[in-house]
């Protein structure tokens, strides 16, 4: 049997640091790459990379040798709302460097990271479902829905097992926020602990569906090692988890830190959140790979909680 070998681009990202350890305990160090733009010390077996810089792309993939790549690099929505046309180059063209490099490199299969940001107005927005209208408010959505139909494409027209996740909002401990639009889940833990108040950027009635780290990536892998002849999606899957609001989640963690205060100012990123579902409908991810997540609200609160803090012990020991 071949040897399981995994490249992931855009590792130091939200997502990629918490897949990375979960691929090296799975496959071992020596097997797991991990690559991104800028230099890092948080991966051991480690190589700096731009996915549009395409003879260095082919150079490195050539000489690894993966069978599996997990395609993470790109730009977030609020991030690159700022700048449509560098978002446009990395998101859509560092995709299509990848699908035409994995082909090339014979790469047994490739995962593509899509998200809630494909739906917008003409989706029903209360329990979306797997196959609506997908009209984009943002240059970040309109990319993600170009990546799905070319992971589509390269699956029927060459056959490459490509894979692909709608995240929803991604909560992590392992990074800081990171620039989208759902990153207030992120950020609102952080000022928690550090000021016990926070200014939300947005409304507090605002519900979006959110996920925490350790469903998305257990959720991905779970993807990733299901039987190619049980997926009916090769665009990207619904994949859904909670939906919560600001002001939800602010309660639930008064449940641990009682005199916790948050206050709103709505700014542009309100805009994009109102095209965005309120909850998801992912009944193809649970019948055809048997997605369950397992954090709800108050698990996910006091679990951040927690980790934040053994990470603020580690800081404050090291200085």
């Amino acid at each position: 049997m071949e040897k399981t070998r995994v490249l992931i681009t855009g590792a130091s990202g939200q997502i990629g640091q918490a897949l990375v350890q979960a691929l090296v305990d799975e496959f071992g160090e020596r097997n797991v790459l991990a690559t991104d733009l800028k230099p890092s010390e948080a991966f051991s077996h480690f190589e700096e990379l731009d996915i549009l810089e395409t003879n260095h792309y082919q150079k490195l993939v050539g000489g690894f040798k993966p069978t599996i790549i997990y395609h993470l690099a790109g730009i977030l929505s609020a991030v690159g709302e700022k700048n449509p046309s560098v978002l446009w180059k990395v998101n859509v063209q560092g995709w299509i460097n990848t699908l035409n490099i994995a082909l090339e490199n014979k790469v047994s299969k490739v995962f593509f990271p899509s998200s809630i940001a494909v739906f917008g107005p003409g989706s029903s927005l209360d329990y979306t479902r797997q196959n609506v209208a997908l009209h984009p408010t943002t240059v970040y959505g309109i990319s993600k829905v170009a990546g799905e139909n070319l992971a589509q494409y390269f699956f029927r027209k060459f056959g490459l097992d490509v894979r692909g996740i709608r995240y929803p909002g991604i909560i992590s401990y392992q990074s800081p926020p990171g620039g989208g639009t759902t990153d207030y889940a992120v950020d609102i833990f952080y000022q928690a602990l550090d000021s016990g108040r926070y200014e939300c950027f947005l409304s507090g009635d605002v519900r979006l569906p959110m996920m925490y780290i350790d469903d998305a990536v257990r959720g991905t892998l779970e993807l990733m090692q299901a039987n190619a002849e049980s997926l009916s999606v090769r665009t990207s899957y619904n994949f859904g988890a909670v939906s919560f609001t600001p002001t939800e989640l602010a309660t639930s963690i008064r449940k641990i830190i009682p005199d916790f205060e948050i206050s709103y100012a709505p700014d542009f990123r309100e805009e994009i959140a109102n095209t965005w579902p309120r909850n998801i409908d992912d009944t193809p991810a649970r019948r055809d790979w048997n997605w369950q997540h397992q954090f709800e609200i108050d698990d996910i609160v006091r679990d951040m909680l927690m980790k934040l803090k053994e990470k603020n012990t580690l800081r404050s020991k090291k200085n």
